[in-house]
């Protein structure tokens, strides 16, 4: 693969960052990661990323405030939403602001290989996947 895809990873946690960092660029796409909500949006600002991993609960700018900042720089850019908790309320709120795929950690590195391909159009997703992945 072509070195045309930019991902931005946005995790609170350190080792998730490095962990899906490393896994991503291995497969040749450009990572930039962001620690915090306002680092996520400036950076997205700076360099549009192609799709988004965003963690949803983050301390400061939690990651509803992190995707309506960044919704307003990238509006059409995939997110997928990344969670510890599979709480039906956050996943309700999450799909009212146009995100349709969430993982949970911890997360099947190749399940989220392949969404990642198919939200880019790399890899076709079948309807009995995107059903299991969320």
């Amino acid at each position: 693969m072509a070195l045309r895809y930019n991902l931005l990873i946005v995790d609170d946690q350190d080792g998730v960052r490095k962990f899906l960092c490393e896994a991503f660029a291995e497969e040749g796409y450009n990572v930039e990661t962001a620690a915090s909500g306002a680092e996520a949006v400036r950076k997205a600002g700076i360099r549009p990323p192609s799709l988004i991993l965003l963690d949803i609960k983050m301390p400061g700018m939690s990651g509803l405030e992190t995707l309506e900042g960044l919704r307003q720089i990238v509006p059409d850019t995939p997110v997928v939403i990344m969670t510890a908790y599979s709480e039906l309320d956050i996943i309700a709120e999450v799909e009212k602001r146009g995100v349709k795929y969430y993982i949970n950690k911890p997360f099947d590195l190749s399940e989220l290989r392949y969404l990642i391909r198919g939200l880019l159009g790399e890899e076709d997703l079948t309807d009995e996947a995107k059903k299991n992945i969320g």
